[in-house]
């Protein structure tokens, strides 16, 4: 039976002083250690802890933990839901099917995922048989990625699929149909939840009102929301 974690226990980012006894380097030893926002001054110590983490039984089947790839100051983060077979195999977020369609749909409207975009995942360790994360992996990930968040600084997320909704915003019950292409107001960033490419290759039709049509419309309002950001620190 699934696990029954409350997610909202892992909601927001605001600071909340460690206990007297933190050692970070215990963080990847347990969920049970906690990561406040600001523990790492950069992505490199973050990565190091991914790679030796124990904190969720992920651990125990994994080949490489999966941490990002992408420009580490990109304005876009594309966060998915958690490695494949291939990702697992090779270290590297959507490298496989999903990750070509991704590439394609980014430079269809002239975004380079070595320059525009960083990609990681809700959990860094792929699920046995491609299953969707348990509440408990996802929690026990969680502040990874809120780090991850706050040290790349993106203008926009990309949230695709329905666990990295739920992995980002738990408080968001809606189905992932129903807020696809609509923008979030989270943490004073500009979030947009996406269909996720596995979605799309099996859904292959480009007939309006189709998944894939429906991409080609979310990724155009991406596009156009940067350009926006960026004309107004212009102006700024």
């Amino acid at each position: 039976m699934p696990e029954q974690i409350d997610l909202f226990s892992a909601s927001g980012v605001e600071a909340t002083p460690p206990p007297k006894d933190f050692d970070p380097d215990k963080i990847p030893t347990s969920a049970s250690v906690p990561i406040p926002p600001g523990t790492y001054e950069s992505l490199a110590p973050l990565a190091d802890h991914c790679k030796s983490c124990q904190r969720c039984e992920l651990a125990e089947t994994r080949t490489n933990v999966v941490v990002s790839r992408g420009n580490p100051k990109a304005p876009i983060m594309v966060i998915g839901e958690g490695p494949g077979q291939q990702e697992d195999e090779q270290g590297l977020p959507f490298v496989g099917r999903s990750g070509q369609l991704l590439e394609k749909i980014l430079g269809s409207v002239r975004l380079d995922t070595e320059k525009d975009v960083y990609i990681c995942n809700i959990v860094k360790c792929r699920p046995p048989g491609n299953r969707n994360p348990l509440a408990g992996e996802i929690n026990a990930c969680r502040p990874y990625i809120l780090e991850q968040i706050r040290l790349v600084d993106p203008k926009i997320i990309l949230l695709t699929g329905a666990t990295s909704v739920k992995g980002i915003i738990p408080s968001e019950k809606r189905g992932i149909t129903k807020i696809r292409g609509t923008w979030i107001e989270w943490e004073g960033r500009q979030c947009m939840p996406i269909l996720h490419p596995a979605y799309l290759l099996r859904n292959p039709s480009r007939d309006p009102g189709k998944p894939k049509w429906l991409m080609w419309q979310d990724i155009q309002a991406v596009r156009a929301k940067l350009d926006e950001i960026r004309a107004e620190a212009e102006v700024q």
